[in-house]
C-alpha cells in the first residue's frame, strides 16, 4: 500500500474545499486499485458533491439547521458552538473509499471529492491518502 499525507488550509469559517485534484495526482500512474481518503480529525469529513454550482454553500447551510453552532452541546471548548463539530463526523464521514481505473479515479460525471470542514479554531486539516493494488 502506498500512502501520502497532504495539508489542506481551510481557513477560520467553516469551510469545503474539493481536493480532488490532489487526490488524482496520487493515483496518477498507479494502474487500477483503490483509493482511500481519511481525514485524521474529530472535527472534519470528506463528502462527494457537485462542485462550483453553489452545493458547497448550500451543504455548510444544511450542516447549520442540523447541527446549529449554538450553545445546546455538552462538548463546550473552543468557539461557541463548538460542540456540533464535534458530532458532524456522524453525519459526513471522514472516510471515502474510490475505485482506481487505469490510474484515474473514477468519479462519476459531477462528483468531487471534498473536504468538509466546519471548525473555524482550526485552519487547516491533514489528509491522508492511501493506494491498494488491484
Amino acid at each position: 500500500m502506498q500512502t501520502e499525507t497532504i495539508t489542506v488550509r481551510t481557513g477560520s469559517r467553516p469551510a469545503v474545499r474539493d481536493i480532488t485534484a490532489e487526490a488524482q495526482e496520487f493515483v496518477r500512474g498507479r494502474g487500477d486499485g483503490l483509493l482511500h481518503v481519511f481525514v485524521p480529525h474529530a472535527t472534519a469529513g470528506l463528502a462527494l458533491i457537485e462542485t462550483g454550482s453553489g452545493s458547497e454553500e448550500d451543504l455548510v447551510t444544511a450542516l447549520d439547521q442540523v447541527l446549529p453552532a449554538d450553545d445546546r452541546w455538552r462538548h463546550r471548548h473552543g468557539s461557541r458552538g463548538h460542540g456540533r463539530d464535534h458530532l458532524m463526523p456522524a453525519f459526513v464521514a471522514p472516510y471515502a473509499t474510490l475505485p482506481v481505473v487505469d490510474g484515474r479515479i473514477a468519479l462519476g460525471t459531477w462528483q468531487s471529492i471534498c473536504l468538509v470542514d466546519p471548525n473555524g479554531d482550526n485552519t487547516t486539516r491533514q489528509v491522508r491518502f492511501s493506494f491498494l493494488p488491484g
